[in-house]
């Protein structure tokens, strides 16, 4: 069975489970980016599914750009065919293709994302496949 690495990071995440679990998807949800790359350790994912917050300031110590880099750098080491998700506010949305840059984005949708919107994008790459 397929897994999916569900990283919630904020209550704007959307709550998805009955959609991975329709489509025949291990659902494995992370609180946090360093409980995932912990994970990463044990299981690789077919799908990552996680929010992007642009580093501001000094939070990133200037060498990132978002929260995502360190996790995704570990997939690429571990899981390089996983295929990731971005979920993005619309406020920082022009920050996603800087990230784009360093790593590869399967999909990068606007929140709020419903079932609606990720759908379409598990089955397609699933047909694909």
């Amino acid at each position: 069975m397929p897994t999916l690495f569900s990283i919630i990071e904020a209550p704007s995440h959307p709550r998805l489970s009955d959609l991975y679990r329709r489509l025949g998807l291990a659902e494995l949800r992370l609180p946090s980016q360093r409980k995932a790359i912990q994970a990463l350790k044990r299981e690789a994912p077919d799908w990552v599914v996680a929010e992007f917050f642009y580093g501001f300031g000094n939070n990133y110590a200037g060498a990132n750009v978002s929260n995502l880099d360190v996790f995704l750098a570990s997939l690429q080491k571990h899981a390089p065919a996983a295929r990731v998700i971005v979920l993005v506010g619309k406020d920082q949305a022009g920050y996603v293709p800087l990230l784009a840059e360093r790593f590869s984005l399967h999909a990068v949708l606007t929140q709020p994302v419903s079932a609606w919107d990720m759908e379409p994008i598990l089955r397609g790459a699933a047909s694909a496949a």
